[in-house]
């Protein structure tokens, strides 16, 4: 078993910055992908970045991409997402997960384990 635990959620005005941490324990060497998803109330969730603990990709929805920034610190089994200019459309449950299957998926599906999620909040 694989547990994450996300924090760094919070609110900030429109144009503002956060950054999200997810600390993976437990038999984190199955693990080929972390990833970032969202969900925002009434809609269903959605990627918005991966990359690979080996470094051999990376992955962002477009929606996010030039101004999400996802990295890892491999030393603390830590993934991060720095969040740029922030919009109010960003407001949602973040969820952190890990694959131990295709490097890089957007798919829900191929994610095996899930954070508890940490809200972030957008105002404009």
């Amino acid at each position: 078993q694989v547990q994450l635990v996300e924090s760094g959620g919070g609110l900030v005005q429109a144009g503002g910055s956060l950054r999200l941490s997810c600390a993976a324990s437990g038999r984190t060497f199955s693990i080929y992908t972390m990833g970032w998803f969202r969900q925002a109330p009434g809609k269903e969730r959605e990627f918005v970045a991966a990359l690979s603990w080996s470094g051999d990709c990376i992955n962002y929805a477009d929606s996010v991409k030039g101004r999400f920034t996802i990295s890892r610190d491999n030393a603390k089994n830590t993934v991060y997402l720095q969040m740029n200019s922030l919009k109010p459309e960003d407001t949602a449950v973040y969820y952190c997960a890990a694959s131990r299957g295709v490097l890089c998926t957007p798919a829900t599906r191929e994610y095996n384990y899930w954070g508890q999620g940490t809200q972030v909040t957008v105002s404009s």
